[in-house]
């Protein structure tokens, strides 16, 4: 090979090499455009302070604890042109929820811990879309290096299925925790509705206010399990929040501040009862303190009604 030769054939090498680092980048660019594209959407930012601001107040030690959002239809067109090329393998789900076929869901990843989700969405969270027949599920952005939604998926989505009919699509937010006083609590209290409501009610009247229809309760199960997703489902028929004894906490509603404000209401009461109880000597004469006559009447001035079941 001549001189002339080499020099193209190297010439040659240089500029294939050089296809492929053009290549190569823009694929990198496009990761980085999409993680930004998705991140910086505002029911992203919202979704990873509601997450941030649970860690900040304890609920959220270690991987506890996890947060889901349905996506409304403007929202994941405007995402999809940054979804993966090629999504995951389609996932069979437990349970069909064949009424949320073909929607969009942002959750927190398995294992993830909320202190860590503010400095690397996609590493901590991701979006998953539903086949049509809700029968199963994929990845479709985020989740980065083989991470999955949440082992506790079956939940949320038994739970955004019954309040999304009972509240006329309008809510989207289902968010668990482990609010130490309301576990606490959960320890003290049977785990059904009247016991844990009135008390919450009773300790902190703003509650009937925040809360009118009471909380559901369920009692201790394995986490993650389909019994667990199914018993909370038939609570949220009634309630937007389900004390899970001996676990924690789950809420749900419209907004991020929605839930979280209803979730940090019932820790704040839960937390007031336990501290009254300790003062007066484990007494639990305040209870009575609170009329259901003036626990109507507090629900009333702001247009609600208590379930009367619950008194």
């Amino acid at each position: 090979m001549g001189f002339l030769d080499e020099a193209s054939d190297l010439l040659g090498k240089g500029m294939n090499a050089a296809k492929d680092m053009v290549t190569e980048g823009a694929v990198v660019a496009k990761g980085a455009v999409a993680g930004m594209a998705v991140e910086q959407r505002p029911f992203m930012r919202a979704f990873v302070r509601m997450c941030s601001d649970g860690w900040a107040q304890g609920w959220n030690e270690r991987n506890g604890g996890n947060a889901s959002y349905r996506m409304t239809v403007e929202e994941a067109a405007a995402c999809k042109p940054y979804f993966y090329d090629t999504p995951s393998s389609w996932v069979p789900l437990k349970t069909a929820v064949p009424q949320l076929g073909g929607a969009f869901f942002a959750c927190t990843a398995a294992g993830s811990f909320m202190r860590n989700l503010a400095g690397d969405v996609a590493g901590n969270m991701g979006i998953v879309e539903l086949s049509e027949a809700g029968d199963s599920w994929r990845v479709v952005w985020g989740f980065k290096d083989g991470g999955r939604p949440t082992s506790e998926l079956e939940a949320h989505l038994a739970c955004h299925r019954v309040r999304m009919e009972v509240t006329y699509g309008v809510s989207r937010v289902v968010y668990h925790a482990h609010p130490a006083h309301t576990v606490a609590l959960s320890l003290l209290l049977p785990a059904m509705p009247r016991a844990l409501s009135k008390a919450l009610w009773c300790a902190m009247t703003e509650c009937a206010m925040v809360f009118p229809e009471g909380v559901g309760a369920v009692d201790v199960m394995v986490p993650g399990g389909e019994a667990l997703a199914q018993a909370t489902a038939r609570e949220a028929e009634r309630h937007g929040a389900v004390v899970w004894a001996a676990h924690g906490l789950l809420v749900t509603g419209a907004t991020f501040d929605e839930a979280f404000g209803l979730m940090h209401t019932i820790e704040k009461a839960a937390q007031i009862r336990l501290l009254a109880r300790a003062a007066d000597g484990g007494s639990a004469r305040f209870d009575t303190q609170v009329s259901d006559d003036i626990l109507r009447a507090i629900a009333a001035s702001v247009g609600k009604t208590l379930d009367e079941s619950l008194l």
